[in-house]
């Protein structure tokens, strides 16, 4: 079927299309086609999306923030709604697909790796069943697709009982790999082929009134420094835009109307929380974008966990897609509509809505978060509840059983900062690396997952522990010089990368300044209450990402004199019971030069 260049510019700057907000939903609609030959068949396909599912399967104890009031341009406070859940989220997903004869079911990646226990600990089998019964179509490969190496990513694909990692696989059942095809146009094999398929495509209808949609899934380029080298030796990452464009003339011969692009990566907004706003959008997706071919019309984001729905056109004229996130866990899923016009080919309207998929109440730090009846509460299908319920049991003796306990809660960090909770962990690890001669741990606050939350007499259990640390990751040990640490802290403010302090273990703390130019920005640094020596030799402990040189800390891919240990969830549990209770440092460790002043 022929396709017309679609031109969705701003009112003013044309006159062809409309962008409102209407409750919410953002539109944008094209000018009428000219009349034809044949009369205008406009047909409507739902596209529901959702990204950075990470083997949620149960609800994960989140709330998702929006706007207080019904004006979110005059609120300067924001109403938490509890949310998520696999059941839920199939509850959710049905309820959209009821409102579309025709609809796909896709994902921006990320539905794996870094998991709840319940997934995490039988290898996300459990998580790649709730995406079958759900019903996914497409799912971009995303970063943490990689966590567990290439072989076991194509297992998942594939199914199978062949042992790839340290876990063994089909503990619970058989597993028959994903019934939904993982697409990565960007990935590539030794040979140059895809590693999967780069595109997928879907047509509904039939003679005059068919129509087809053609999908595009990207892996971000910068997965190198975020997962183990050795699980994705032979591989390349190569340009996403390159990528989404090079497919684009093939999706197009294939008869494609609309093209939506699955990108694993994403960007962030400002101001008051708004699932569906676009406030100052910012962050690394913003030059992909900027070199997008202008025939795409929807880009489903994904990576940075946050929410937003955005005309992109309003940034750039020339590319007037939607641009959307769901943000993560499967708190929200993304209602997305277009509307083709079979006689011309061509996308004459689309619309885009965050969908809150509210669950059931939980107990958060700062007291019960409850239900709204501002958004609809969904029920747990049936089906799913009792998939989900099965691996819970079958995980429950790894889950429940008691380690130790802590005095309050170790919050992870916002932003940059590892918070209280890596305070802990990098104290963990370095008492658990004192035999290799550690003097000094980092852990980066990427890593850090969740908020340690004990009971109320402040227990904690290893599931507790899990959320927080679920990678399990290696402790290495390394010889470095004061220098190569301070080169090292420095990476995490090259801007090659988001900005990491990376968090360090007690009696070491530094002072960075970002208005200092790249390479000078960490300013002091003192280690038992002496500034550095930066000619010395010190024993340094990571976990094996960061010696692998993950999120771009390259400088610890020397590993001088290195000494493998346990894994760092095993470090954080002994030192967790070590004590009764073990106190949460509550310093902060890296701090902005002012406040070194002010000492």
């Amino acid at each position: 079927m022929k396709r017309l260049f679609l031109s969705l510019l701003l009112p003013f700057a044309l006159g062809g299309c409309a962008a409102s907000y209407d409750q919410g939903i953002l539109t944008v609609r094209q000018k009428a086609p000219e009349a034809s030959p044949q009369p205008s068949l406009p047909v409507t396909v739902g596209i529901i999306a959702i990204n950075d599912f990470h083997g949620a399967l149960e609800p994960p104890k989140q709330s998702v923030f929006v706007p207080a009031g019904q004006d979110p341009d005059e609120q300067d406070d924001a109403l938490g709604i509890p949310a998520g859940g696999a059941a839920w989220l199939a509850s959710a997903v049905d309820s959209l697909r009821a409102q579309y004869p025709n609809h796909a079911v896709v994902s921006a990646g990320d539905l794996i790796g870094a998991s709840q226990i319940a997934s995490s600990i039988f290898l996300d089998e459990p998580a790649i069943g709730v995406m079958n019964r759900i019903g996914l179509d497409f799912n971009a490969v995303g970063n943490h697709e990689f966590d567990s190496g290439r072989q076991e990513l194509l297992r998942k694909q594939s199914g199978g009982c062949e042992q790839f990692t340290s876990r063994e696989p089909c503990q619970v059942e058989q597993f028959a790999g994903a019934d939904f095809r993982f697409l990565s146009a960007s990935t590539y094999t030794e040979d140059g082929s895809t590693l999967f398929p780069a595109t997928g495509i879907k047509s509904f209808g039939s003679g005059a009134g068919e129509v087809t949609v053609g999908f595009i899934g990207v892996t971000l380029q910068g997965t190198p420094s975020l997962v183990a080298a050795g699980g994705i030796e032979g591989l390349t990452f190569g340009d996403e835009a390159e990528a989404v464009n090079r497919a684009i003339p093939q999706l197009k011969q294939q008869g494609a109307d609309a093209i939506v692009v699955l990108l694993h990566q994403g960007g962030r907004t400002s101001g008051i929380p708004n699932p569906n706003g676009c406030e100052a959008l910012s962050g690394d997706i913003l030059p992909i974008l900027a070199r997008l071919d202008p025939e795409v019309d929807v880009v489903v984001s994904g990576h940075t966990h946050w929410a937003y729905v955005c005309d992109y056109g309003e940034i750039d004229p020339s590319r007037p897609f939607l641009l959307t996130s769901a943000g993560v866990y499967g708190e929200l899923v993304t209602d997305i509509t277009l509307t083709i016009d079979a006689a011309s080919d061509e996308v004459i309207a689309k619309q885009a809505h965050n969908v809150i998929v509210q669950s059931e109440p939980y107990m958060a730090s700062r007291g019960l978060a409850e239900n709204s009846p501002l958004f609809k509460k969904f029920e747990p299908r049936e089906d799913v509840e009792r998939y989900v319920e099965m691996y819970v049991e079958q995980a429950a003796e790894f889950a429940e059983r008691r380690v130790g306990a802590i005095l309050g809660p170790a919050l992870k960090g916002t932003g940059a900062d590892g918070g209280s909770a890596g305070n802990l962990i990098a104290d963990a690890q370095l008492a658990a690396t004192r035999d290799a001669g550690a003097q000094i741990a980092f852990m980066n606050p990427f890593g850090v997952r969740a908020t340690l939350q004990p009971a109320e007499d402040g227990s904690l259990t290893f599931g507790d522990l899990y959320k927080t640390q679920p990678f399990d990751n290696m402790l290495v040990t390394q010889t470095m010089t004061g220098a190569e640490i301070k080169a090292m802290l420095e990476q995490g403010f090259d801007e090659e990368a988001p900005e990491q302090h990376l968090t360090p273990s007690a009696g070491f703390t530094y002072w960075f300044d970002n208005s200092r130019p790249v390479g000078d920005r960490v300013v002091q640094i003192e280690f038992e209450g002496r500034p550095l020596n930066m000619a010395a030799d010190y024993r340094v402990t990571t976990n094996s990402f960061l010696a692998n040189g993950g999120d771009t800390f390259t400088l610890l891919l020397a590993q001088r004199d290195a000494v493998i240990g346990m894994r760092d969830i095993q470090a954080l549990e002994d030192w967790v019971k070590g004590a009764a209770p073990r106190e949460v440092p509550q310093e902060q460790r890296a701090l902005p030069m002012i406040e070194a002043e002010e000492l």
